[in-house]
């Protein structure tokens, strides 16, 4: 049921209206986002990258998967308007070579340089189509990180609540080896930060949205957003 679900959602999701003229190909908007259109030509390589970059066959996203590809896509572009109003850091050749290499070896095929263009063909992108994909991403973490992570404060309290009632009972749980609790702060820390940057993430899209004009055809009404 999901694959078909799937197939039928790349049916229509990939099918563009014909003009008149055989070989035309009209884009059509999918959403507004105060004013920037959102064409479907964007909603189509937006999800294409997203099961690309997660090892998920094209075939086998289901509606809900598609539906929330282009409810990312929006917040993106609020995210793109404060990055704008801004000076975000941008990523690096190294970072985005390195989250290149992280995604190859999501497929087995691709050890050699055939295989990984065969996977690179499968999902219809070239290497440096994707590397610019890579730096958009990049620059919109960053611009997240450098916004939020100033105001995420993880005291000595909840790095040992963490480590006593969640990590100890995985490790046994795994049968691995106990780590002292001064061996693993860092990460611990680490990890509820990026835990609490995403809570705060979710709240400044609210307001975000909340202030915004968003129209949508494949989405019901955002909280706040307003019909045109």
């Amino acid at each position: 049921m999901r694959h078909l679900s799937g197939l039928i959602c790349i049916s229509a999701f990939f099918a563009f209206s014909l003009s008149a003229n055989a070989g035309e190909v009209i884009d059509r908007i999918v959403a507004t986002v105060n004013g920037h259109i959102i064409l479907q030509s964007d909603w189509q390589d937006s999800l294409r990258y997203e099961a690309f970059s997660s090892a998920i066959p094209l075939d086998r996203l289901s509606p809900e998967e598609c539906k929330s590809a282009l409810d990312r896509l929006i917040d993106q572009e609020l995210l793109r308007e404060q990055m704008r109003a801004s000076d975000s850091p941008q990523p690096s050749l190294e970072q985005v070579g390195q989250h290149l290499a992280e995604i190859r070896k999501l497929y087995p095929t691709a050890a050699s340089e055939s295989g990984w263009q065969a996977v690179l063909n499968s999902y219809g992108f070239s290497e440096k189509e994707l590397e610019s994909r890579i730096a958009g991403e990049l620059e919109l973490m960053g611009l997240v990180d450098s916004r939020l992570r100033p105001g995420v404060n993880i005291d000595a309290k909840s790095i040992e609540s963490y480590y006593n009632q969640e990590l100890l009972p995985q490790l046994r749980q795994a049968g691995a080896q106990k780590a002292s609790l001064a061996e693993v702060t860092g990460e611990i820390k680490e990890l509820l930060t990026q835990k609490k940057i995403t809570q705060l993430l979710t709240a400044w899209l609210q307001n975000l949205r909340a202030g915004s004009e968003i129209q949508s055809e494949a989405m019901t009404a955002q909280p706040g957003s307003r019909s045109q």
